[in-house]
């Protein structure tokens, strides 16, 4: 689409760009000094120490410890985890805010452990916008191509069409206070990506938002990246972004990484407890439970429920010698059954039923285990089910393909 009196070709974004954009993360370590002071209250006896689930050493606290990634052009990969995890210090050193205390930082090949910001190609998207009040929304986007000195005319040529592609044309000639939420967020997204980025950094960004701005920015983010050529990281604790939004999800935990895969991966096989109980909503149910070898078979037996595992399953702990032993067994709120008979079955007492539309969930007691189960409002015979009550008595089963088996120190044993 042509601008008006405006009759030259013009370039589209995702045209314009057509180097490559990897990234290589190798064993990267962040390490934050002591400070004298730190030092010598740690050497004081008698003294309670700071709880801390980051490792202390004598060099200072470590918030990342040996990341390693490799990332492909034009992948959307979602760091994750909870708040100090270490995903937002991983975000900055790559972004050249933060020194990187060990390993390596390649963009294309090319070592940037000490390439300065401003010459590593890469746009950041922050959590608080960080527009300037006394510029327009066109000053504001403008803003990073005028120091570069750039031409005049190409400055208003990648200024609206990152406004066309963002839908905030008509806001150009306001000011940031004259715009929502949301819309703010869209102007600090065109202001990085006018740069045309080899990498487009993102922290947190929709985290000062309501949910409806949430989820509508979520789409908006997804529709961006169909139409630019860029490569993204993206920053959030929020599960539900990184499950839409991530080609790859690296779930970070104590400033370790706990599991790199897609979505689906990280969902339907999570590498541990931590991860297995991160992903998913609601959380993963989880009781202790005992693995049986019999007969070359291998069952899961809690409470009055025993359960013959899937083939796949059979196989994996077949494949890793498993022994039987005592588990953590996971099982997902929507995996669970209910049963009209007791035989063979997890007995639970209900403490709280949410009727949410088609769905009911059940907030119930199980082998001294808060659980939750989620049910069809009508069954397979279309009789409806949600009739029951708080202290109800509810007869659990579930299939054995979706059981998850961990050992006591939280590993998948399937893995």
């Amino acid at each position: 689409m042509l601008l008006q009196g405006e009759v030259k070709w013009r370039r589209p974004f995702h045209q314009s760009r057509t180097q490559m954009a990897t990234l290589n993360l190798k064993g990267i370590t962040k390490i934050y000094p002591h400070s004298g002071d730190q030092k010598k209250a740690k050497k004081k006896k008698g003294e309670p120490e700071k709880k801390t689930n980051l490792q202390v050493t004598e060099q200072g606290v470590i918030a990342v410890q040996q990341f390693n990634l490799d990332i492909a052009d034009k992948e959307f990969i979602v760091l994750v985890g909870p708040s100090g995890c270490g995903k937002s210090t991983t975000l900055r050193m790559v972004a050249g805010l933060e020194e990187i205390s060990g390993g390596e930082l390649y963009i294309d090949g090319k070592l940037m452990n000490d390439v300065e910001p401003k010459n590593r190609d890469i746009a950041m998207v922050f959590q608080s916008y960080a527009l300037y009040p006394h510029m327009t929304v066109y000053e504001n986007m403008a803003f990073p191509l005028k120091l570069r000195k750039m031409d005049k005319d190409e400055i208003d040529r990648r200024v609206k069409e990152a406004a066309e592609i963002l839908d905030i044309t008509q806001y150009l000639d306001r000011k940031p206070k004259a715009l929502s939420g949301g819309q703010r967020q869209r102007v600090a997204i065109g202001r990085a990506i006018v740069r045309e980025p080899k990498v487009l950094l993102m922290d947190e960004p929709l985290s000062n938002l309501d949910a409806k701005l949430r989820n509508q920015m979520r789409a908006e983010i997804i529709k961006l990246r169909q139409k630019i050529n860029t490569t993204f990281i993206y920053v959030t604790h929020d599960q539900t972004e990184a499950m839409t939004l991530g080609d790859r999800i690296v779930i970070m935990k104590d400033g370790y990484i706990q599991q790199i895969g897609t979505p689906q991966e990280v969902f339907d096989h999570p590498a541990n407890l931590f991860v297995a109980g991160f992903i998913g909503m609601p959380q993963m149910n989880f009781f202790n439970a005992k693995l049986l070898s019999e007969g070359g078979k291998y069952f899961v037996s809690v409470g009055g429920c025993k359960v013959e595992l899937s083939d796949e399953k059979q196989k994996n702990l077949a494949s890793h010698s498993v022994a039987a032993q005592d588990i953590t067994l996971g099982v997902r709120p929507s995996h669970m059954v209910l049963s009209k008979t007791p035989e063979n079955t997890l007995s639970a007492i209900i403490d709280v039923s949410e009727l949410m539309g088609s769905e009911v969930h059940f907030h119930a007691n199980a082998e001294g285990k808060d659980v939750v189960i989620i049910v069809p409002t009508m069954d397979a015979n279309g009789e409806r089910i949600d009739s029951f009550h708080a202290g109800d008595k509810l007869n659990l089963t579930f299939s054995g393909n979706v059981c998850h088996v961990f050992a006591k120190d939280g590993k998948n044993l399937e893995f």
